[in-house]
């Protein structure tokens, strides 16, 4: 039973099905008006640069905000 679990295993990562995945990074995003980081995304890498319009609690209204990395 073991040798039929080795040459499964094998066979799975000979076809390449178990290929590794691009893991997802912290992304933080920062109010354009005051510079505070209000939210925090994971996303996975690449891509253009995100800019949202979310509520800014120190001014209390909606505002611009756009992505930083750590």
């Amino acid at each position: 039973m073991r040798d039929y679990r080795k040459l499964v295993d094998f066979v799975w990562l000979e076809q390449g099905m178990a290929k590794s995945k691009k893991k997802a990074e912290v992304v933080f995003l920062v109010c354009d008006e005051t510079g505070d980081m209000n939210y925090i995304l994971r996303r996975k890498p690449g891509g253009e640069k995100l800019k949202l319009k979310k509520y800014s609690p120190r001014l209390r209204k909606h505002t611009l905000h756009s992505e930083k990395k750590k």
